[in-house]
C-alpha cells in the first residue's frame, strides 16, 4: 500500500476566541430571528384556525398580559431597577427602529384609506392587495412588540441561571471530591454529555418562551429550565476528571 505523504503546506486552521464569539453571537441572532418568524406564523395560523373571533385582539391581549406580569411580579432586577419600564422601552425601541425608521408605518397609513372614486395608480392597486391582509400585518407588528417584551423578560431572568449554576457548581465539586476520596467510579462519558447539554438548555429556554402562542407567566418557563440547567452543571462538575 502506498504511503500517504502529508502536504507540509496544509495547515490546520483553528478558530480563535474572537471567531468563536462572533460565531456564537451569529447563531444566537439566527435562533432569535427564527423564533420571531415562528411566532408570527403561529399567530397567523391561530387567527385563521384557533381564535378567528379574537383576530388581532389576541396578540394585543397577550402584549398587555406580558407587561402586567412585569408590573406585578418583577419589581426589581439585577439588570435594572425598573424591569417593567425596561421591557416597555425595549419594545418601543424595537417598534421604532423596525417600523417607524423604515417608514413601514407611514406606508401602512398611506395604503390603508380607501381610494377616491376616480383615483387610479399604484395606491389603488396596493390597497386592493393590503385590505384582505390588513389584520395579519397589524398582528405581525403586535407580535413583534410582544416578542421584544419577552426578550427583555428573558434578559432580566438570566441572572437566575447564573445563580443556579454557581450553587450547582459548588455542589458538584463537593460531590467530586467525596467521590475521589471514597474511591468512586469516574466516567468521562457522563461528563462529556452533561457538558454538551448545558448550553442547549439555555437556547431551548429562549426559543420556547419566545415562540409561545399564548401568555404564560415566565416563572413557569424559566424556573424549570434553570433547575435542569443547574442539574447538568452539577453532573458536569461532579464527573469532571483531570485526565479525560
Amino acid at each position: 500500500m502506498a504511503e500517504v505523504v502529508s502536504d507540509p503546506r496544509r495547515r490546520v486552521v483553528q478558530e480563535g476566541l474572537i471567531a468563536k464569539s462572533l460565531t456564537a453571537v451569529a447563531k444566537a441572532i439566527q435562533w432569535i430571528l427564527l423564533s420571531l418568524l415562528f411566532s408570527i406564523i403561529v399567530e397567523w395560523a391561530g387567527m385563521v384556525l384557533w381564535w378567528p373571533d379574537e383576530g388581532i385582539e389576541h396578540s394585543r391581549t397577550m402584549l398587555t398580559t406580558e407587561i402586567s406580569y412585569l408590573e406585578s411580579d418583577f419589581k426589581r432586577s439585577v439588570v435594572t431597577s425598573d424591569p417593567a419600564q425596561f421591557a416597555k422601552r425595549f419594545a418601543d425601541n424595537t417598534y421604532h427602529y423596525l417600523f417607524e425608521v423604515t417608514r413601514f408605518v407611514d406606508f401602512i397609513h398611506w395604503v390603508s384609506p380607501p381610494p377616491m372614486a376616480n383615483e387610479q395608480g399604484l395606491r389603488t392597486t396596493l390597497h386592493k392587495i393590503y385590505r384582505p391582509i390588513a389584520e395579519f400585518v397589524i398582528a405581525m407588528m403586535q407580535v413583534t412588540q410582544l416578542f421584544s417584551v419577552r426578550l427583555a423578560i428573558l434578559t432580566l431572568a438570566m441572572p437566575v441561571f447564573l445563580l443556579f449554576s454557581l450553587v450547582a457548581l459548588v455542589d458538584g465539586l463537593v460531590q467530586r471530591d467525596l467521590r475521589r476520596w471514597g474511591g468512586g467510579r469516574e466516567s468521562s462519558f457522563v461528563y462529556h454529555y452533561a457538558k454538551k447539554a448545558a448550553l442547549p438548555l439555555v437556547v431551548i429556554t429562549w426559543v420556547v418562551y419566545l415562540a409561545l402562542p399564548f401568555s404564560l407567566h415566565p416563572t413557569f418557563v424559566v424556573l424549570p429550565f434553570a433547575i435542569i440547567f443547574a442539574l447538568t452543571v452539577t453532573i458536569t462538575a461532579s464527573s469532571f476528571k483531570k485526565y479525560l
